[in-house]
């Protein structure tokens, strides 16, 4: 890179200071003022390694994914858990068919419907000529049609941190028939899709963009979606999963926050590229689903420790948080677990009649919130 191109890129720092669209990372307040009430939910049995969604059925049992197996959960406190599927890949964002089939997003392979009469499963592996690689989430509406996200074509969705660093944006958004004989991708080009979610009236289907910490609403018609339409912009965290509370609202886990350090970061070409050719992904300046543990792992500026004790205000590599939404974006209540909290990277919440379960990925943990979110 030549002298003019360091000066240009100093000279867009300092007048386009959104690098483009991304402002300034918002304080949480308000209804996402911090909160301890994400590390007082109560753990639901034993961990479950590599846990990522979680969805409820009719009947209030609940479905979580954890690694390559499905289980589900019943009783009170959800103590009894049954397996339900194994795969060869891991599985992650699930849904409940009007049908009663299970929609189970499977990395590397694509998308399977499990029917509770026939144990096979029937299988969706492409869209648009290119083949699922990380389908993240999927939701049915109320007239059968399926819709799925794909955070990176090509890519698993493990691979998030590598897709965030190199400032990748080639996710999409795609309809499936309830037959699973055809797919149509309907948007591509995003940042990273990580949820999609059926508004509460069956017309527009809301889907988030954890590299552009927004949530989106797609009205729907009868022959697919038309222009979609920003619901909740310039996000304190990344977006992970929303699924609906029952009531017209949502709840949005996100898996981790946004730092002043990660966004420098991403804005030096240079020294972001050098890092990814030359360290190991665990010690990147970049989110982390749990952290703290390592002493290699990069600081997140000072003050971080004292005592050998994490500071909960310290700008965290990884956080716990979970948000309410209502039926227009509005955020009205949060559980939070904080720098020094126990309950981490958390990738989904559910509503049950029990209350909110909440799958903590970074800490291989399901939890139940009896209060529930307003």
């Amino acid at each position: 890179m030549g002298f003019f191109d360091h000066l240009m890129r100093d000279v867009r720092s300092v007048i386009d200071r959104d690098g483009g669209g991304q402002n300034e990372i918002p304080p949480l307040d308000g209804a996402l003022s911090p909160n301890d009430r994400l590390d007082a939910c109560l753990p639901i049995g034993e961990p479950l390694p590599g846990v990522d969604d979680v969805v409820a059925d009719r009947d209030g049992a609940v479905y979580a994914s954890a690694g390559r197996r499905v289980f589900k959960l019943s009783g009170q406190g959800f103590a009894t858990r049954a397996l339900v599927a194994e795969f060869g890949g891991d599985a992650g964002g699930l849904a409940l068919h009007p049908d009663g089939r299970l929609l189970v997003c499977v990395a590397g392979r694509g998308l399977a419907a499990l029917d509770p009469a026939n144990p096979a499963p029937r299988w969706c592996e492409a869209a648009g000529g290119r083949a699922f690689a990380g389908l993240t989430s999927v939701v049915a509406a109320p007239d059968g049609r399926i819709f799925a996200v794909e955070g990176s074509v090509g890519r698993s969705p493990d691979q998030w941190r590598s897709d965030l660093m190199e400032k990748r944006r080639n996710g999409r958004l795609v309809g499936i028939s309830p037959s699973f004989d055809a797919a149509e991708v309907l948007l591509d080009g995003l940042a990273y899709p990580y949820g999609v979610a059926i508004a509460a009236d069956g017309n527009s289907l809301w889907f988030t963009e954890s590299w552009a910490h927004r949530v989106s609403a797609l009205p729907l018609d009868r022959n697919g979606a038309a222009v979609p339409e920003v619901k909740v912009g310039n996000m304190a965290g990344y977006p992970a999963r929303l699924h609906g509370d029952g009531h017209g609202g949502f709840l949005l886990a996100m898996f981790a926050r946004r730092t002043h350090l990660i966004e420098f970061v991403l804005k030096e070409d240079d020294f972001r590229e050098e890092m990814i050719a030359t360290m190991n992904p665990d010690y990147w300046i970049a989110p982390a689903l749990a952290g703290g543990a390592d002493c290699l792992e990069p600081m997140q500026i000072g003050s971080v420790k004292a005592l050998g004790i994490q500071k909960p205000w310290a700008p965290p590599r990884s956080y716990g948080l979970v948000v309410h939404l209502d039926g227009e974006g509005e955020a009205t209540d949060s559980l939070h677990s904080r720098a020094g909290g126990r309950f981490h990277g958390v990738t989904a919440a559910c509503a049950t009649p029990q209350g909110v379960v909440i799958a903590a990925k970074g800490t291989g943990r399901l939890l139940l919130d009896p209060g529930g979110l307003r």
